[in-house]
Formats: C-alpha cells, sequence, structure tokens
C-alpha cells in the first residue's frame, strides 16, 4: 500500500519514539526468549491513546500535513484495494496522454464503473512521470472524454481528487488549461449518470475542481481542499510562505469547515492518527462509502438526482445584497434564483 519505511511529521514524533521502543522490545524478546508481551501491549496502548490526543488537536496545517504525508495511500492504492478488474484508458485525441490523471473501466463491488484520477505515484520515478499529481490541459480532456464515454455506456463515475493543483506552466497554458477546467465544470454537471467525487489527499484550486463535480461529494477526514495552497496563500497575504499555518487557519480547508459549508457532503472517517497509520483499512472505508453513496444514488429517479445536484451547485457561495453578506441557498425543488 504505502511507501516502505515510516515517516513521521513534526507532531507525530512522540509516537515515533514509543513504537521504537516497542521495536526494540519485540527484537529483544525474540532474541532471548522474555516474555515481553504485557509490556509490549502497554506501550501500543499508550501509543493508541496518544494517536487520538493528536487526532483530536490537530490544527489545519497540521491536516495539510497529513495529506500529504509520503505514507498515505494514492489512486494507485485505491484501483488496487477499492476496485477491480481495472482496464486504463489513454489519450485526449488531441495532444497525449497525460500520466497525472488515470481513467479506466472498473468494478465497484458488483457494479461496473468509470474511473477518474489524480495520479501522484509512489516512487520518485512515478512521481516525476505524473508530475507530481498537477496535470495538464491533456489529463482534463481525457477525463471529461472518458466521462461522456460512461454517459454512452450508463456507467456511474466515480472520481479520485488527490492534487496540488493544475500545471501552471506556459504550455500548458498555451494548450487551454483554464478552458478546459471550465468546460469541464460544464459538461461535469450535464452527465446524467450518477456522479461521486472523493478528495482523498490534496484538493488544490483548479486542479481539483476540474473533477469535481458531482451528485455527491465525500472527503477524508484529514484531507483538505482550498482555491489556493497555504503556501501561496501566505506568499500573497504576507509577501513570504512561512505563514502557512496561519492561512490554513484562514482558508477553512479541512472538511469539517466543508461539510459546515454544504460543499461537502461526507466526511469519510480514516484510521486514528491518519490514513497513513492503517493504508489498507482506508482504502476499504472508502470503498464502503463509494458502494454505499452509489445505492442511495441509483435508488432515485434520473431527474430527481439531477435536480438535486444543480440545487447542490447552485447552493454553493455567499454573495452581497444591499451590503449585508448573506449565504445563498437553494432548497431542492426550488425556483429561487
Amino acid at each position: 500500500m504505502a511507501a516502505s519505511g515510516p515517516s513521521y511529521l513534526d507532531f507525530e514524533q512522540p509516537i515515533h519514539e514509543i513504537e521504537q521502543k516497542i521495536e526494540e522490545l519485540e527484537t529483544f524478546a525474540d532474541s532471548t526468549q522474555l516474555d515481553l508481551g504485557d509490556q509490549i501491549a502497554q506501550l501500543r496502548l499508550l501509543r493508541d491513546d496518544l494517536r487520538r490526543d493528536i487526532q483530536s488537536r490537530l490544527t489545519p496545517w497540521q491536516r495539510v500535513q497529513i495529506a500529504r504525508h509520503p505514507g498515505r495511500p494514492v489512486a494507485a492504492d485505491y484501483l488496487e484495494g477499492a476496485f477491480t478488474d481495472f482496464v486504463e484508458l489513454h489519450g485526449d485525441r488531441t495532444f497525449g496522454d497525460d500520466g497525472a490523471i488515470a481513467t479506466g473501466f472498473a468494478k465497484l463491488g458488483e457494479r461496473r464503473v468509470l474511473v477518474v484520477a489524480h495520479r501522484k505515484g509512489k516512487t520518485t520515478k512515478d512521481r516525476i512521470a505524473c508530475n507530481f499529481g498537477s496535470a495538464h490541459p491533456e489529463g482534463y480532456r481525457k477525463a471529461i472524454l472518458k466521462m461522456q464515454l460512461a454517459e454512452k455506456y450508463g456507467l456511474p463515475v466515480i472520481t479520485l481528487i488527490d492534487t496540488p493543483g493544475a500545471f501552471p506552466g506556459v504550455g500548458a497554458e498555451e494548450r487551454g488549461q483554464a478552458f478546459i477546467i471550465a468546460r469541464n465544470l460544464l459538461e461535469m454537471a450535464k452527465l446524467t449518470v450518477p456522479v461521486i467525487c472523493t478528495v482523498i489527499g490534496e484538493g488544490g484550486s483548479g486542479g481539483a475542481l476540474g473533477i469535481g463535480i458531482g451528485d455527491r461529494m465525500l472527503m477524508l477526514q484529514n484531507a483538505y481542499y482550498s482555491v489556493i495552497s497555504p503556501e501561496g496563500c501566505s506568499s500573497i497575504l504576507w509577501k513570504t510562505a512561512e505563514k502557512a499555518s496561519e492561512a490554513a487557519a484562514i482558508l477553512k480547508l479541512t472538511a469539517k469547515d466543508l461539510k459546515r459549508f454544504r460543499i461537502v457532503d461526507e466526511i469519510v472517517p480514516e484510521p486514528v492518527g491518519g490514513a497513513h497509520t492503517d493504508p489498507a483499512t482506508a482504502v476499504d472505508t472508502v470503498r464502503e462509502a463509494l458502494i454505499r453513496t452509489l445505492d442511495e444514488l441509483e435508488a432515485l429517479e434520473t431527474e430527481q438526482r439531477l435536480e438535486m445536484r444543480y440545487a447542490k451547485l447552485r447552493s454553493i457561495g455567499v454573495f452581497l445584497e444591499d451590503g449585508v453578506l448573506e449565504a445563498r441557498r437553494v432548497e431542492v425543488g426550488s425556483t429561487a434564483d
């Protein structure tokens, strides 16, 4: 699942120290044939209690760090553990095949679906080949073409979002980066098949939004979803990236914040300490959430589901009226603008 060799964030160092002691006792017990089971069990309980305590006090910036953790499960882990019979589809019919976005048919439980996922890679070589999850225009063109193919075959669409943002290079802009992301928003809103979007790690700006329009938005507990990275926001507001932690708090980018804003429909719980502590369990939890959500969506009539989708999209955001900031909320079935 996750990359080999544990990696610890600054605030996880106390956990690291306990796990080192556990490993030392296990090694000593094996070499001496001594029964140290009670001591090891006590240390494991202490470690688990410490993880729960840290989890309860995480700041937005610490959640961003967890979302970027090198051991966190990525698209490849979900394609292997949550889906079966994945058959990848390549190319955008215009320029090339972007490794930062994977598309293909697969099975989710007993259902055939189309999966569209940001691909970050797990090794240095893979990450370079995938441009660290930052897609080019051809990636987004590939994504929408394959979604329209799913529409033709009547297959649900599942998207897995994990990107620091769309690639901002000159070549990408020349090939229509902003245009194709905007086009994807329009085309995804029009799809008549069920669409479930899940933020599994980073949800960076338009790069995330380019495959992020659907009937339901799921978000892992320690993922983030934001119009700009904390570092980018800090650089704009304070002319330095060193205030990223303050920017993360201001941006309201956590799953809890976004659920409150009704941008996210469901927060998918992670193992205590984060998905990187138990990738297999994290993948299974996402799989169960996707199957349950798809059951709910397929129980609805198409027109009813589309009406709910449009109402959800139209209710996002705020506007100024007579100088007063008002939340804009459109109830399902309402004809209000």
